[in-house]
């Protein structure tokens, strides 16, 4: 069902982007052309409130932490569904405790019999873990199927959490030599900030509703930096034309043409990302 309505949503926009190339109906403009809003008169209070909440993020990382997953963390995941109907959290997770596997989080997810259970890290290495599993099949038997069962050990989930912190930042080097070559430093060097603002809410964020960080969370990161810099490069052009065009105007005002000139692109794209969710 789920696939049938993305393949009529995309004929339908092919459609229509058909019709309006040819001038059978006007392009799609969900921002008017002459827009003017004056989006710099904000930067007195929208450049403090950026820089208290980008502080405010740092402190709940050291504060909080994030709540590293399986795959940073080690530990064994399990996917259930239970065979009998819906599954009951309290009934499984009194079983599970007769264990003794210490931190045991159960969450239900998809549909009413979908379970997902994580045992944290038991000592004695793979083979520790290995017995927590067969442990748990042992005690559910026949009542329930197994969907998916990963095993993390200490070693790969430290070099999993240095790997992709790495890549992380990696990624944001390559970003800011890439505008430093298309454009100049000080593009370069703005954009990086921007990007380093994004990710750092996004973080702060994830530490304060303790969403769990796994190797998902740092392909996320990588999409919004994605995302960040195709809307950075949009804008740049356009603010590099407008430097060339109108070389008496004020930076501000050039800012703000040049942001209301993309900003029906920026409106569509997100909002299409956001149906994609």
């Amino acid at each position: 069902m789920t696939h049938t309505i993305i393949i009529a949503l995309a004929v339908f926009i092919v459609i229509l982007t058909i019709l309006s190339i040819y001038g059978v109906i006007p392009a799609l403009r969900i921002v008017p052309d002459d827009t003017k809003f004056d989006f710099m008169r904000f930067r007195r209070i929208s450049f403090p409130i950026s820089a208290l909440l980008t502080l405010l993020a740092i402190g709940l990382y050291f504060v909080h932490g994030l709540n590293f997953g399986i795959d940073f963390k080690g530990g064994t995941l399990l996917e259930i569904q239970t065979k009998s109907g819906p599954a009951d959290i309290a009934a499984l997770r009194s079983q599970l405790t007769t264990l003794n596997f210490g931190d045991v989080q159960l969450q239900q997810f998809g549909g009413p019999s979908d379970v997902l259970i994580r045992i944290a890290e038991q000592p004695g290495g793979d083979q520790a873990q290995q017995a927590a599993v067969q442990k748990v099949r042992q005690l559910f038997g026949d009542s329930v199927e197994y969907r998916r069962v990963e095993v993390v050990g200490p070693r790969v989930s430290s070099e999993l959490l240095a790997f992709g912190t790495v890549g992380l930042m990696l990624a944001i080097m390559g970003i800011f030599i890439y505008l430093w070559f298309r454009f100049e430093w000080q593009f370069s060097l703005g954009a990086m900030i921007a990007n380093v603002h994004d990710i750092v809410l996004t973080l702060g964020f994830m530490s304060i509703t303790q969403i769990e960080f796994d190797l998902t969370s740092i392909a996320a990161l990588l999409t919004i930096l994605g995302y960040s810099l195709n809307d950075t490069v949009v804008i740049y052009d356009r603010i590099r034309e407008m430097l060339r065009r109108y070389k008496k105007m004020s930076i501000a005002d050039l800012l703000n043409i040049s942001v209301n000139s993309t900003l029906s692109r920026s409106v569509i794209t997100h909002v299409t990302v956001t149906l994609a969710l």
